[in-house]
């Protein structure tokens, strides 16, 4: 009699929440504690359902516009960023602000300043409408054009090809990038690259051990929303690193039973916004249907942690009942 094939789960580390989100997270509930409900959020504080959900019930109420938020309240801004457009509104609508962009982001938008006030071209490489390709766009509109993918190089044109820059959303696919990157130094030899990395730390070190243990796996499961850009990256560098099949989930109710036909080895990761009880509510589920062998692969050690904004050292809520004061009106500050 054949024995059955060991059936088993290679979980990858470092997966989950990297130190930016973490902040945005942390920075949402101290404000929640700090000043009570409701506070503000313009976006979705980081893209994951769940955590979204969670805040929500705690008295976070998230908004698309900033004109949604009432005078003398106090608005978050995401970790993904926005534009400087988006502080004016904030500051004209009498609105006490906090910004918990992440800091890796913020440098991508510094470097945006920094080559515009150099009066390059610059080739932002990032996926249309994502908040942060949006808000780094902001930065510096008529310097900045987007590339999305090695299929947009054909058609991008610069003033002066021995002065162009490439800038990076920091979520993407490494290997993407740089395919991108690769056709645009043919077109323009003279292509300046920025002086470190935009595609930032958390994203790559998520990609290098999905590419191992997607080697390995013949299903992996990322879990992760699907406005999550750095989640639907990891799908797609299972697949090709050689997995037969993988799937974006955001919880372990989602996952298809028949995905398991065939499979000994099961890959599991998650999204750099994605706390880990997701993840182990994905194990429990696979546990309960044989797969409860778990083997670790780690790629990276990760220690990086980000301060809380510094708008949190402040009394926001008498700053924004003052800007009502100061300015005129008659929104009031809700406690």
């Amino acid at each position: 009699m054949t024995a059955s094939p060991r059936r088993r789960v290679l979980l990858a580390a470092p997966r989950g929440y990297c130190a930016g989100v973490d902040r945005a997270v942390i920075a949402v509930e101290k404000a929640l504690e700090q000043y009570g409900a409701p506070i503000y959020v313009r976006h979705e504080i980081v893209h994951n359902k769940y955590v979204v959900q969670t805040l929500e019930k705690k008295g976070a109420v998230f908004v698309e516009r900033t004109d949604e938020v009432p005078p003398g309240n106090i608005v978050m801004f995401s970790a993904h960023g926005v534009a400087p457009v988006v502080h004016e509104e904030a500051a004209q609508g009498r609105l006490a602000t906090i910004d918990a962009t992440c800091p890796l982001v913020t440098k991508v938008h510094k470097e945006a300043v920094r080559y515009a006030g150099e009066d390059y071209d610059i080739l932002l490489i990032g996926h249309e409408g994502h908040e942060e390709v949006i808000g780094t766009s902001g930065e510096a509109p008529d310097h900045i054009q987007l590339v999305d993918g090695p299929e947009d190089v054909a058609k991008v044109e610069v003033r002066d090809p021995e002065r162009v820059v490439w800038l990076s959303q920091t979520t993407l696919s490494v290997d993407e990038t740089m395919e991108t990157v690769d056709a645009l130094k043919a077109k323009f030899p003279g292509l300046v690259s920025p002086p470190s990395d935009d595609i930032c730390y958390a994203t790559q070190n998520r990609q290098l051990a999905v590419k191992q243990m997607g080697a390995d796996s013949d299903l992996v499961i990322v879990v992760g929303s699907r406005n999550s850009s750095n989640s639907k990256r990891l799908v797609e560098v299972a697949k090709l690193a050689g997995a037969r099949d993988a799937h974006l989930v955001d919880f372990a109710h989602e996952i298809d039973e028949s995905w398991l036909e065939g499979v000994t080895t099961v890959g599991v990761t998650s999204g750099a916004s994605v706390p880990d009880v997701l993840v182990e509510q994905v194990l429990e589920w696979l546990a309960e249907r044989g797969y409860a062998d778990v083997e670790i692969v780690k790629t990276a050690e990760e220690s990086i942690t980000f301060s809380l904004p510094k708008e949190l050292r402040r009394d926001l809520r008498e700053e924004a009942a003052n800007l009502v004061a100061e300015r005129g009106g008659s929104g009031t500050a809700e406690a």
